[in-house]
């Protein structure tokens, strides 16, 4: 079978989907990926199974631009790679990909697979912006064989607008390789506590509550020390860079920038922060039990699935500053067994709900039952 994959960031199916990929060509299939070129697009194309490898189509476009002349290019682009390369099935993952991918395997009538990892600001802050793209996703999915949500929220916003509402099914978001991220031992507490936080810099992921309460907790914690992980978006670079870069030299933060290995970073870190303000389901939080660490989170469907509150971390209110330092003091004020045991929780908590082989085996299914898939 052809298996084309569509998505907007090599990084994030390199990080969140190469084993699923992997799973593809061990069983035999043959792999195509769509996506726009960046420096990560060699990873995938450093990924072999069984002699197999992935082959990459770099289809330029704007991850977040609105101008509905280029994104009509971009749904041109995904037809005539429908027809040109003919595959079998196609799978589609975040906005772009799934509204003029969807439609263009609807149009091509060829069986494909949706992924809505997050609503997104436009769709959940409402408005007319919102009304088309929840219509061009009521088009965009009618037809697909199955669209996969990653938190009921999502599901239900979606379903009582039309969309989905009778091929949808529950992912545990992407899961979590279990070997790729080990349990590791919490490290000692003696020269203070590391909280981390792993998150694109932009608005919407809390960048600006986290770098606020790392400002007022400096001077009322002196042991605890603020460490931020994560990309400027290109939009954001001009705004956040230089507060960044001030908080740095006043020792607030300290800034780590773009890790490949996360994981690393998160085994020095005893606390992991994610005040994101919306997500499908968040992938640093379950890394973060993984590892065996607590975490303190936004109070949103996507994150509040990944812990149990009070056993194995802390939410608050997104966007609100006073919660987050609430929440900061509440978790520091516990004896340091304490914090321990929580990560010891989290990480039996990721083994039992969000296996990634658990997202890779309902591909697998989803694929078998293609036989008896007909577009309507």
């Amino acid at each position: 079978m052809k298996i084309l994959i569509l998505t907007n960031y090599a990084n994030g199916l390199w990080l969140f989907r190469k084993e699923l990929l992997m799973a593809f060509m061990e069983d035999g299939h043959e792999v195509l990926v769509s996506v726009p070129p960046d420096e990560n697009v060699d990873k995938l194309r450093s990924l072999q199974c069984k002699g197999r490898t992935a082959k990459i189509i770099e289809t330029p476009f704007e991850r977040r631009g609105n101008n509905p002349v280029r994104d009509f290019g971009l749904f041109l682009k995904y037809t005539g790679m429908l027809r040109r390369d003919k595959p079998d099935v196609v799978l589609t993952y975040t906005i772009k990909p799934n509204l003029y991918g969807g439609l263009a395997c609807r149009m091509r009538r060829i069986p494909y697979l949706c992924n809505i990892t997050g609503l997104g600001t436009a769709i959940e802050n409402g408005g007319v912006l919102s009304k088309i793209l929840l219509k061009f996703y009521r088009m965009s999915t009618r037809k697909a064989q199955r669209v996969f949500f990653q938190n009921t929220k999502n599901r239900d916003f979606m379903k009582r607008h039309g969309v989905a509402v009778d091929n949808s099914m529950m992912l545990p978001g992407s899961g979590v390789n279990l070997k790729e991220h080990p349990f590791r031992k919490y490290p000692s507490e003696r020269e203070g506590i590391n909280l981390l936080a792993v998150i694109r810099i932009m608005k919407d992921k809390g960048i600006e509550e986290y770098l606020e309460a790392a400002i007022i907790m400096k001077h009322r914690d002196s042991r605890l020390r603020f460490w931020l992980a994560g990309e400027y978006e290109q939009e954001t670079k001009e705004q956040y860079e230089p507060v960044i870069r001030e908080l740095e030299q006043c020792g607030a933060v300290r800034y780590l920038g773009h890790l490949d290995n996360v994981a690393e970073v998160m085994a020095q870190s005893h606390i992991i922060v994610h005040p994101s303000y919306h997500e499908g389901l968040s992938n640093v939080l379950l890394e973060a039990a993984a590892c065996g660490r607590p975490v303190l989170a936004s109070s949103i469907n996507g994150c509040i699935e990944t812990f149990r509150e009070g056993k194995s971390g802390y939410s608050f209110e997104k966007e609100s500053v006073d919660s987050l330092l609430d929440a900061i003091e509440r978790i520091a004020q516990l004896p340091e067994a304490q914090r321990r045991h929580m990560g010891e929780k989290g990480r039996a908590w990721v083994e039992k709900h969000f296996d990634r082989n658990i997202v890779i085996e309902a591909y697998r299914n989803e694929l078998a039952g293609l036989r008896n898939h007909e577009i309507r």
